[in-house]
């Protein structure tokens, strides 16, 4: 099984994290490629980053290699819904892998992240996927940080901080991590915590083996069916010949 790994996101060493996170967990003979997007910014944390990266999801899922799943690795999923219309692969979002596997595991969920501009997109998410009402709410670090890359080590103390008060003061009942940067942390810190941990990755990576198990074929009617073709101006060639492509 092949999988491929595609952050929206221009952090190269985040993606590299990312991979080590799934490869840790992956079954035998499944191969987990990466990309990392060629422009737009390190972490999307906005509204209009996350238009950004979806775009640029897009091209980089019809310039990949042949795979037999994907998985969108930034945790608010940007271009998922699109991605499921136009390709013909199981697409996975980061974001909706953790909060579905979370919700196995408890009633509602808390997310924890590292920066208070991701929170307004987060739940935003949340809503996007229908499970408003299995989230006991979005907490996030105040302040700066040093690196992306090196944010869950610096601030470790500060997001489990954060997590114990979803529990106590919000009700979760489980805990994620949210936010690539931040893969791989739920296994260092879970006997810390009083409630179980979904990590990002781990969850996509196994609902991926999962999902291509089930072999789906591509829809050919309801929402995610195939969107009839069209011509197109100025967007990269591999997308603009997705787009253009008849049967």
């Amino acid at each position: 099984m092949r999988l491929l790994l595609l952050n929206p996101n221009t952090s190269r060493d985040v993606t590299e994290l990312m991979r080590a996170t799934g490869a840790a967990v992956a079954a035998p003979g499944t191969e987990i490629l990466t990309a990392t997007a060629p422009r737009g910014v390190p972490y999307i944390a906005t509204r209009a980053e996350a238009q950004i990266g979806g775009a640029i999801a897009l091209e980089m899922l019809a310039e990949a290699p042949p795979v037999d799943a994907a998985i969108i690795a930034a945790f608010g999923d940007p271009g998922l819904f699109g991605a499921r219309e136009l390709f013909d692969m199981p697409v996975i979002g980061l974001a909706e892998a953790a909060m579905l596997s979370a919700c196995l595991l408890g009633r509602r969920f808390g997310l924890v992240t590292f920066a208070r501009a991701l929170v307004p997109w987060y739940e935003e998410t949340v809503a996007a996927h229908g499970l408003g009402p299995r989230c006991a709410g979005v907490r996030a670090l105040e302040g700066r940080f040093g690196t992306l890359s090196g944010v869950q080590e610096e601030k470790e103390a500060q997001l489990i901080d954060l997590a114990r008060a979803a529990v106590e003061e919000d009700g979760a009942d489980v805990l994620i991590f949210a936010g690539a940067p931040l893969s791989g942390l739920g296994a260092r810190v879970r006997d810390r915590l009083p409630v179980p941990v979904v990590d990002q990755v781990v969850a996509a990576v196994k609902l991926a083996e999962a999902v291509v198990a089930q072999q789906p074929r591509k829809a050919t009617a309801g929402t995610f069916r195939r969107p009839d073709a069209k011509p197109s101006t100025g967007l990269a060639p591999a997308l603009a010949a997705r787009i253009g492509w008849v049967d």
